[in-house]
């Protein structure tokens, strides 16, 4: 499979890139710097706003792990629209690192994440805006795309267990009533999904608390 990484040099890109490589993808890192890879693999060296359709159309997949920068946050929704817009119409595969305030708290799916977090929250420009991006994607139409949140807990640096499950658009607490995961398990649980694949379809991947 030929995958794309977007901030493959990132927290999560980094373990989504290793991921990759493990399972022997050819994988192609997208970036801007990109002598902070820590391994040699091809790179495309450009911003995510200046990438085309010609760029990304040799890919199978392009998994989207860009991160906004801090008073940027609207990034989140502006840059997932235009990799949308530029891979409608195409067959690539676009598989997005997303958030957790877009998952619902309930099976009847009345509340959200995000309901619950204060507008004076330091973190709710970024949830706000990451949960615009997951609404503003369902509108392009004719891309194919997997929008992937996290727990609520997203830990860098926990070492992988092996221990997670994927699931539907709702929020998964442990028996400790906790909702955690490792980078690296959920970057192995989107590797499990490009050989699985669920498509146009918002879910996400949950780990185990006690692993952590």
């Amino acid at each position: 499979m030929k995958i794309g990484i977007i901030g493959a040099t990132g927290h999560v890109g980094s373990h989504l890139l290793k991921a990759a490589l493990a399972q022997n993808h050819e994988v192609t890192a997208i970036v801007r710097s990109p002598e902070k890879l820590t391994v040699a693999v091809p790179v495309l060296k450009k911003d995510l706003f200046d990438l085309t359709t010609a760029d990304l159309s040799p890919f199978d997949v392009v998994i989207d792990a860009f991160n906004a920068p801090r008073g940027k946050e609207e990034m989140h929704k502006s840059s997932l629209i235009h990799l949308a817009t530029i891979l409608s119409g195409t067959p690539v595969w676009l598989i997005v690192v997303g958030g957790a305030s877009s998952l619902y708290l309930n099976q009847e799916k009345t509340k959200r994440l995000l309901d619950t977090i204060p507008e004076t929250s330091p973190i709710h420009p970024t949830a706000s805006n990451m949960a615009q991006s997951l609404a503003a994607l369902k509108e392009v139409p004719d891309v194919t795309w997997t929008y992937v949140s996290p727990a609520a807990n997203f830990i860098y640096d926990a070492p992988y267990t092996g221990k997670y499950q994927i699931n539907e658009d709702v929020l998964v607490k442990d028996e400790a009533g906790k909702s955690e995961v490792s980078m690296a398990d959920y970057a192995q649980g989107v590797m499990d999904l490009i050989e699985n694949p669920q498509k146009n379809i918002h879910i996400s991947i949950a780990g185990n608390s006690e692993n952590y």
